[in-house]
């Protein structure tokens, strides 16, 4: 295979945020790594909390593999501890780790590039390291008043004003370690994780900071939904969900016509489907102008604001696209006794809350 120059490389890792804290940064890190010895290590945690979403599944699949293609060295930090601390799953770390093999089981199945991918336990790699990621934790913390970090309480999905308990207090700092706990040199997580990234490049020291690459956040099915929520299950789509329900789904979301801006349908076709297949096709009536093939996102929107793209023509396409990305989840957990028995226990997990 060809090797990609500098701006190749460049281009495709900027390509996988809707901001870069700092370019300048970026190049530079390129130019010093232009023989990959040490390698880019970039890094992205998750909590392991309940099913996956397609945001965090096939809009990281895309991710991971642009970057890894790029010759960055990708780690998942499982913050099984940390869900702990958020009280997720009642704090159960068994079923909280079982979310986690779940979540990588997805990931195996759709399409993402492992060659280069890492899963580190946070519970397994803390423990050996303890001293190191404690006094870190600890010098975080010193360095930074109170309000500081309750104004990070946005990473675990909490505002400012919730009733935090002590545990939700350290959990920012504890984040805010494992960038330099795992030597990272990209920070590459959604733009909800912006602040406690920006906290750790105001810690660090001046000959180390790592840049923060913050991916675009996928909205909700339903209308003024900014993020993809698994809490109310019809405003998401689910990897594993079967075709009847992506149909559902897709069918009732938001979709005003002529409209682009809050339109969560045109955010998938941009973000899941033209990214992952570079096309989307759909099978327009004759009456409306017939089948079209869209190639870029100019296209899609100029189409769909002047009416030639309408709903009732754009959702059926939609849903069918996104079944074929989730048709090798499906049949993955079908198939697979080991995957099969994961989700079961997952299902349950969601069934008694």
């Amino acid at each position: 295979m060809k090797s990609k120059t500098l701006e190749e490389r460049f281009k495709l890792i900027r390509s996988v945020g809707d901001e870069c804290i700092q370019e300048d940064e970026l190049w530079q890190l390129l130019r010093e790594r232009g023989g990959g010895n040490p390698e880019i290590v970039c890094y992205d945690g998750f909590e392991p909390s309940g099913r996956m979403h397609i945001a965090q599944g096939i809009q990281k699949a895309i991710s991971v593999n642009r970057l890894t293609s790029a010759g960055c060295t990708f780690k998942f930090w499982i913050a099984d501890w940390f869900a702990q601390l958020n009280n997720k799953l009642d704090g159960d770390l068994e079923k909280i780790q079982t979310v986690g093999k779940y979540f990588i089981e997805i990931w195996k199945a759709c399409g993402m590039d492992m060659s280069r991918v890492q899963f580190l336990w946070a519970s397994e790699e803390i423990n050996k390291r303890a001293d190191e990621y404690w006094m870190r934790v600890m010098d975080i913390a010193r360095a930074n008043k109170l309000p500081r970090i309750v104004r990070c309480s946005q990473i675990m999905g909490r505002a400012d004003t919730d009733d935090l308990t002590a545990a939700q207090i350290l959990y920012p700092c504890m984040q805010c370690a494992d960038i330099f706990f795992l030597k990272a040199d990209i920070c590459q997580l959604g733009m909800d994780q912006r602040k406690v990234n920006m906290l750790a490049r105001e810690y660090c020291e001046k000959q180390f900071k790592p840049i923060i690459l913050s991916h675009h956040l996928l909205p909700g099915l339903k209308q003024g939904q900014e993020k993809m929520s698994k809490s109310d299950p019809n405003s998401a789509v689910f990897m594993e969900d079967s075709e009847q329900e992506v149909n559902r789904k897709i069918k009732r979301a938001f979709c005003p016509p002529e409209q682009v801006q809050g339109n969560p349908c045109l955010e998938y076709v941009q973000y899941l489907v033209l990214e992952r297949n570079g096309e989307f096709s759909v099978d327009r009536n004759e009456e409306n102008g017939g089948p079209v093939i869209y190639r870029s996102v100019e296209h899609l929107h100029r189409d769909y604001e002047s009416g030639r793209l309408h709903p009732s023509d754009l959702k059926p396409a939609l849903a069918k696209s996104i079944n074929s990305l989730l048709e090798p989840v499906r049949l993955h957990f079908e198939k697979d006794k080991g995957a099969k028995a994961l989700l079961e226990k997952v299902r349950k997990y969601q069934e008694a809350r």
